[in-house]
């Protein structure tokens, strides 16, 4: 039993001089606040900027901010060929391009982007990609259209084949 004890408690005093919490001593040394800097309040112009100048023709093309949908997903038209500019609209047939993607091509779209994008594009020229492969647009960060030879962008077939 004397053995044990001899075994035991140098055990028990090296855990125990570890287990001694320790406290940081207090600093007599007083906290400042931070410096603090006002500015002096900035004045704002009362003139609105002018608006650019553009031509009439162009007004209702120019003014779109983003890609127009021409077609939906679901074979509708969005945009009417009075909306889009002249040399498009003249070679848009929308009897041709007016189809919805078919049931599997729905559900294969949901199921991978949980959205249906639209199957026709109108993008403004300052919206435009050039590649090897052709122009191109990038919808919503996720879908690439394509330009075919009408003017409009049509959805990459990868997305729905």
């Amino acid at each position: 039993m004397k053995r044990l004890l001899y075994l035991y408690l140098p055990v028990i005093l090296l855990i125990a001089s570890c287990s001694k919490k320790t406290t940081p001593s207090k600093s007599t040394q007083k906290k400042e606040p931070p410096v603090t800097v006002i500015l002096p309040p900035t004045q704002v112009s009362p003139v609105p900027p002018t608006p650019p100048v553009v031509d009439s023709a162009d007004a209702e093309v120019s003014t779109a901010a983003s890609p127009m949908i021409v077609i939906d997903g679901d074979g509708k038209v969005i945009t009417s060929k009075d909306k889009l500019p002249a040399s498009i609209a003249s070679k848009a047939n929308y009897r041709i391009i007016a189809r919805s993607f078919t049931p599997v091509q729905k559900k294969n779209l949901i199921y991978r982007f949980k959205m249906i994008p639209p199957k026709v594009l109108y993008v403004p020229e300052e919206y435009v990609s050039k590649s090897a492969k052709g122009k191109y647009c990038v919808y919503r960060k996720k879908f690439w259209y394509w330009q075919k030879s009408d003017g409009l962008f049509y959805l990459d077939e990868t997305y729905y084949k």
